[in-house]
């Protein structure tokens, strides 16, 4: 049951995937404006119907697609980068530096995310790349924490000592001894972070901090949705649902990884 689940969510990401990537190669108009179609409702020709401008809610969908996912990918790309180099700085240099580097985890720690995340994006202004920006400077600091717990539980370990002992540089302990016993959990925290952005960058595009219209995203559609929603109710389910399989599928890819990475553990502890 839980590989079909796990099997159904990867899917299901990959179609996702697929519309952000492809989105741009199919002919869709998501912006292309028809006053006859004002409010059309689901129909054969168009599966989700029309919004107040008698834009198409199924192409609109699509192409939020490809700012959904390409906010989360960056976001998670940025703050893997920034966490883990901030996480193996402090556990292998330790002293003065791990303290302060510790220091610094914990006032971005101290203010809950989403509220610093408004903050950001409020003061660089709205658009896409600042929402990246703003999201990145809030999700760091789960991989810096991780990537530190991890090294400091590494780098006493035999190998490294005797790596260490033979000569090796930082780069290469790093690169050949480190890094690959800490990828596994760096890739679960990763699919947290990539559904957490996701989430984040539709809540700040509903408050109007991310993407602009005319361009099409989940969360400014919700928002448009909300205006119309006892006039025109069919707007609302398509961006919601988009919104909720792409998280959740990403929530339970995380924790298949999770618990896969623990069993595995487990069996080399027994060993």
């Amino acid at each position: 049951m839980k590989r079909a689940l796990r099997g159904g969510c990867i899917a299901v990401l990959l179609l996702w995937l697929a519309c952000a990537l492809g989105g741009s190669l199919l002919p869709l108009q998501p912006d292309a404006l028809d006053l006859t179609q004002v409010f059309a409702p689901p129909s054969a020709a168009d599966w989700l119907g029309r919004d107040e401008l008698g834009r198409s809610l199924a192409a609109r969908v699509i192409s939020g697609a490809g700012v959904s996912c390409g906010v989360g990918l960056a976001v998670t790309l940025v703050a893997l980068l920034v966490g883990v180099s901030v996480g193996l700085a402090a556990a292998l240099a330790g002293g003065l530096v791990d303290l302060l580097l510790t220091r610094l985890i914990d006032i971005f720690m101290a203010f809950p995310g989403i509220l610093l995340a408004i903050a950001l994006a409020g003061v660089l202004g709205p658009g896409l790349d600042n929402v990246v920006w703003a999201l990145a400077a809030v999700s760091w600091v789960g991989f810096a924490r991780l990537a530190r717990a991890q090294t400091y539980a590494i780098k006493s370990r035999d190998h490294v000592l005797a790596a260490r002992a033979l000569g090796s540089g930082r780069a290469v302990l790093v690169g050949r001894h480190i890094l690959p016993l800490i990828v596994a959990p760096l890739v679960v925290e990763a699919s947290f972070v990539l559904a957490g952005a996701v989430v984040a960058e539709a809540g700040l595009s509903f408050l109007g901090l991310g993407v602009q219209a005319p361009a099409a995203s989940w969360g400014n559609m919700i928002r448009q949705a909300m205006q119309f929603l006892l006039v025109a109710p069919h707007m609302l389910p398509g961006p919601c649902l988009a919104l909720m399989s792409l998280v959740v599928c990403a929530n339970v890819l995380g924790d298949g990884l999770r618990e896969r990475w623990q069993l595995q553990g487990s069996q080399e502890n027994k060993r």
